[in-house]
């Protein structure tokens, strides 16, 4: 008997492409069964993935195999699998010598009030919604992935903690991240201390980060949607005619899908198998981790088939967890929040680290050349002012190694080109390892490429090696509102991109196309030879095609599979760093508000206009040019987002692709 999975899409933040519900068929054949959840225990085990390294996902059974050039395109990828080596965990607990305890005792003493916790406190950390990819500043809203992967250490070896209960909701975050985070919730767990989580709303992604705690509440009447994933394509090419809008579409790369929600009706056969193929990769690594043999829609079938802990509410967690740090007066739980514990300074528990440095560089988000001038602050990786801390890094003798973490869709080709240029520059003076977090394809590949090495997540999206560029024609358009538009021009191609009343002439069209034709010629082979491939090998990998980062690494496209831990263990290596040596990891972008971002921060607080500012001050920077841009898949739940707020964000997305 076949199973109907009901699947769940989401679009990239800043992608130009929204993902409509499908359906997915699968038999029970490919259903494995559930490890239980154990009964109620302060420190139950739990079933844990095994290393990504050390044991490959498997696509479930409907999955195509890869083909002979596919398993083997180049030399590099063998040598990549002969050189793997174990993933390193995300951290892990030691104890310290009596002379750093003392000294911890003794900088909590006098520590500003802004950095003390009561002891015996549990820290409370909410996770919802978007996770950055960045460090936030106190103005910003939002999670950022570094700094809840820092709570994590810091509480592992602060005094004061006895434990942490996460509060998990609905995640618009890629699974990458998921990933990263659920490993530190594991390497927390040998501190000793307890994890409790908190699930009011159950969907395939929060229950995948969930059941690492050591304990899993939600309340009787949570909602729960596990029927499985999905993933689509909308297109826009019949709503555009209806109102005479032509667009002029471009993209270099058979599975190239950015641009054919504007140009095309249905979903191509190759971006079909692309989909399938990313959708097989999410899907078998879930069963591999969780599995399961029933959807589960129903809160009580949870505890009675051992998803969960126990069916309670929030206050009574907290009873227990009161019981369990010794709490006995009558005052609310002593928790300490995300905000305030991010704000505790690693030194002051021992954590500061050694003598060698090396630098971390962020860079997230879609990629433009020049600043808008009223951009909104970590709105995307703008070339020119990456470019400046490359070169600062490269110029400081301080620095042994660089990480440069990417989490990026792509965007504006000349700048990713720019930016491959320095790093390649840094790349010759030091060791340079490229650590992917969600997405780096496309743009955020051609970055990545440039290093010497380069670390994904076994979910990271990324390759998607090609191009798009494209116009609007909109004669028609002008001709049913009765706009005229005349443009006086010299010289053949001067109207090239100024006219939009009248269609490409035949001449313009062939230097459109060679435009983007050698704009993915240069992409191609730049990163053949970064990779080591022939330009043949590499155009079998190319073409545009997502791959996952397991999958990209079979096919030499990335040299391992880990997370930041991972990069760092590596970038250790390279510099001759000893395994077990400590060293200082410098956050190279840290954030400085600004006077709009303090702005938006106060009227979100003050007036609830936090996402408008800021959403307005985005909307003024636009993309134009060549892209090396990927399409939004993210295999994320829409429920939380009306019908009316989708189509606004398509309309923006569209917007954004060709000034």
């Amino acid at each position: 008997m076949a199973r109907l999975l009901v699947l769940r899409a989401a679009p990239y933040r800043h992608s130009s492409h929204l993902c409509a519900a499908t359906l997915l068929v699968l038999s029970p054949s490919q259903h494995r069964h559930f490890a239980s959840f154990p009964s109620p225990s302060p420190y139950a085990a739990r079933r844990i993935l095994p290393s990504p390294l050390r044991v490959p996902i498997r696509a479930v059974e409907s999955s195509p195999g890869p083909t002979k050039e596919e398993q083997d395109p180049s030399p590099a990828a063998s040598e990549a699998q002969e050189q793997l080596a174990p993933a390193a965990p995300a951290f892990e607990v030691e104890e310290l010598g009596w002379g750093t305890q003392l000294a911890v005792k003794l900088r909590m003493l006098v520590a500003p009030p802004w950095q003390r916790v009561r002891k015996g406190s549990v820290l409370n950390m909410k996770l919802r919604g978007e996770i950055s990819d960045q460090l936030k500043t106190r103005f910003s809203s939002g999670l950022s992935l570094p700094q809840i992967c820092e709570n994590f250490v810091k509480a592992a070896y602060d005094p004061r903690i006895s434990g942490i209960y996460l509060h998990i909701e609905p995640l618009r975050c890629g699974w990458a991240k998921v990933d990263e985070i659920r490993r530190h919730i594991v390497d927390f767990k040998k501190s000793g201390k307890f994890v409790v989580g908190y699930m009011p709303v159950c969907g395939e992604k929060e229950y995948y980060l969930a059941c690492a705690c050591g304990e899993l509440y939600a309340p009787p009447s949570a909602y729960v949607a596990l029927f499985g994933l999905t993933v689509g394509q909308t297109f826009l090419r019949g709503v555009l005619e209806k109102v005479g809008i032509e667009p002029e579409i471009q993209r270099i790369g058979k599975y190239k899908s950015a641009g054919d929600q504007l140009a095309r009706k249905s979903m191509s056969n190759e971006v079909r198998e692309m989909l399938a193929t990313l959708l097989d990769n999410i899907y078998g690594n879930w069963l591999e981790t969780i599995s399961s043999t029933l959807g589960v829609y129903q809160v009580a079938r949870l505890k009675e088939e051992g998803w969960i802990t126990d069916l309670l509410y929030d206050d009574e967690v907290m009873t227990l967890l009161k019981e369990r740090v010794g709490q006995k007066d009558k005052k609310s739980l002593r928790m300490v929040d995300y905000s305030k514990y991010s704000r505790v300074s690693k030194q002051t528990l021992g954590l500061q680290g050694g003598g060698e440095q090396i630098a971390i560089i962020r860079a997230s988000g879609s990629i433009t050349r020049t600043r808008s001038p009223l951009s909104a602050p970590g709105s995307g990786i703008i070339a020119e002012q990456l470019i400046e801390k490359i070169r600062t890094v490269r110029e400081s003798e301080k620095y042994k190694a660089v990480i440069l973490r990417i989490d990026s869709p792509g965007g504006d080709a000349l700048a990713s080109d720019l930016m491959w240029r320095e790093i390649r520059l840094l790349a010759n003076s030091k060791p340079v390892v490229a650590s992917m977090s969600d997405v780096a394809a496309s743009g955020g590949y051609y970055m990545a490429m440039a290093a010497p090495v380069i670390v994904a997540e076994k979910l990271t999206l990324t390759g998607s090696i090609g191009v798009v560029t494209g116009k609007f024609c909109l004669q028609k358009f002008y001709e049913r509102i009765d706009f005229n538009k005349e443009i006086l021009s010299k010289g053949r191609y001067a109207e090239l991109n100024a006219a939009d009343q009248r269609p490409l002439r035949p001449d313009e069209a062939e230097l459109f196309e060679k435009s983007a034709q050698n704009a993915y010629a240069l992409f191609r082979d730049k990163a053949a030879m970064s990779r080591s491939m022939s330009v043949d090998q590499m155009e079998i990998v190319a073409q545009g095609r997502v791959w996952s980062g397991h999958d990209a690494f079979s096919r030499g496209l990335v040299d391992s599979v880990g997370g930041l831990s991972q990069a760092l263990a590596i970038a250790k290596q390279k510099a001759n760093i000893p395994k077990d040596k400590k060293i200082q990891l410098v956050e190279v972008s840290k954030p400085s508000p600004s006077l709009p971002e303090i702005l938006s921060g106060i009227g979100g607080s003050l007036l609830g206009v936090d996402r408008a500012v800021k959403g307005v001050l985005q909307d003024m920077t636009t993309l134009s040019g060549v892209q090396a841009r990927m399409d939004g898949i993210l295999f994320e739940n829409l429920g939380d987002m009306s019908g009316e707020n989708q189509l606004l964000l398509l309309v923006k997305d569209i917007m954004n692709y060709f000034d």
